[in-house]
């Protein structure tokens, strides 16, 4: 297959471009601002641009991952995020139409609110901040433009292998534990989150696109079983590394005042659709704390 990654350079889309290139399959890694190594330089919001490479490739699948990921990011920048989320994503569904191509369009468990989990892929969506709204706008987006074959793929918080771990809300908790510096941070006991590891999601999505000639449903939901809050994230890392963890105070309260982006309290994320469309190997999700130990003893 060809096989076309956006976002290729950050957390998710390095490790599913790398998933489909080992598979053996011919793979297009676009980036923008970390454009390195054979990843080809894109600014998504360049539809010319964009539509020149897409016509010259001609690819089978696509897998979408750029976005504006970050939610504090997002409130301080509504028009970018915006534009990335939801209107590059209809444009690539638009080329879907014409090209033929399958895509697999990343979003999140933050289109929901977090008020009645677990939530199945017809689940209302209520997102309670701008990024989960620009996601849920961007799979409205992308689901309606007729004749693509597009699906709408919720995944939520990552993990994974990352040179820098600020690339990941989880793994910058590793660097909150290493901080011996004195300094005191509170951590969130508020939000249950299912951590999932990006390259179980890219592995899965390399097995799924082996369902040659199955119609895929327009959303499918992939997650980890594990709850965790952040606070109990860190515990967890404090024990691998054997370091002490009094500097991470918990903190059990939903996020107040102007400045405090809005969470959602527990989104868990229904998967069962997933599993019964019978992929050789089901999900295949890691335990988290085993493969936090392996990966942190061999990269210390």
């Amino acid at each position: 297959m060809k096989v076309l990654v956006t976002g290729a350079s950050g957390l998710l889309g390095s490790a599913v471009y790398n998933a489909f290139k080992q598979a053996g399959h011919d793979v297009l890694g676009l980036a923008h601002s970390r454009a390195t190594g054979d990843l080809k330089k894109v600014d998504l919001t360049d539809k010319g641009q964009v539509e020149a490479v897409f016509r010259e490739f001609k690819p089978n699948w696509v897998i979408h991952c750029a976005a504006e990921r970050r939610p504090d990011v997002a409130e301080k920048n509504p028009e970018g995020a915006q534009q990335l989320n939801v209107a590059v994503s209809e444009h690539i569904a638009v080329l879907s139409r014409e090209l033929k191509f399958t895509l697999i369009y990343i979003s999140t468990d933050y289109v929901f609110d977090g008020t009645s989990p677990p939530y199945t892929p017809s689940s209302e969506t209520n997102p309670v901040n701008l990024y989960g709204r620009t996601k849920r706008d961007g799979e409205i987006a992308v689901l309606g433009v007729q004749g693509a074959k597009a699906v709408v793929f919720r995944v939520p918080v990552l993990y994974g292998p990352t040179p820098n771990n600020a690339d990941s809300a989880v793994n910058i908790l590793v660097d909150v534990v290493k901080d011996q510096s004195g300094k005191t941070y509170k951590m969130d006991h508020y939000a249950t989150r299912y951590p999932t590891n990006v390259l179980d999601i890219a592995d899965f999505l390399v097995r799924l696109s082996a369902l040659k000639g199955s119609a895929l449903p327009p959303i499918l939901h992939y997650s980890a079983p594990e709850p965790f809050t952040k606070y109990e994230m860190c515990l967890i890392f404090a024990k691998i590394l054997g370091l002490p963890h009094d500097h991470v105070v918990p903190d059990a309260e939903p996020p107040t005042g102007a400045a405090a982006t809005s969470r959602p309290r527990d989104c868990q994320l229904y998967t069962r659709e997933t599993e019964d469309l019978g992929v050789e190997g089901g999900l295949g999700c890691s335990l988290f704390e085993e493969w936090w130990t392996e990966y942190l003893t061999k990269n210390q």
